[in-house]
């Protein structure tokens, strides 16, 4: 297994509660979804598939979106989190 695969964005899955959420995607990204899927589960050695791993990318985007933290820090436009 070369370097990079091992090097993903999203670590290993936190256990958490849930609510749900429908979304559609395009035939295109449920693919790379699949992939990632099937990437995450050799690399952390723990089966998951795409539905489960939706939920914790969105999450990693967020947290790491600085224009919304920036957004959020200031107190007439703050969201409730």
């Amino acid at each position: 297994m070369s370097k990079s695969v091992n090097r993903l964005s999203l670590g290993p899955l936190p256990a958490s509660s849930s609510v749900k959420l429908t979304v559609t995607v395009s035939t295109e990204l449920k693919a790379q979804l699949d992939a990632y899927a099937e990437v995450h589960a050799r690399v952390h050695q723990v089966p998951v598939d795409a539905v489960a791993l939706v939920p914790h990318m969105l999450a990693a985007f967020i947290a790491r979106d600085r224009g919304f933290k920036a957004i959020q820090t200031e107190p007439t436009t703050r969201v409730p989190v």
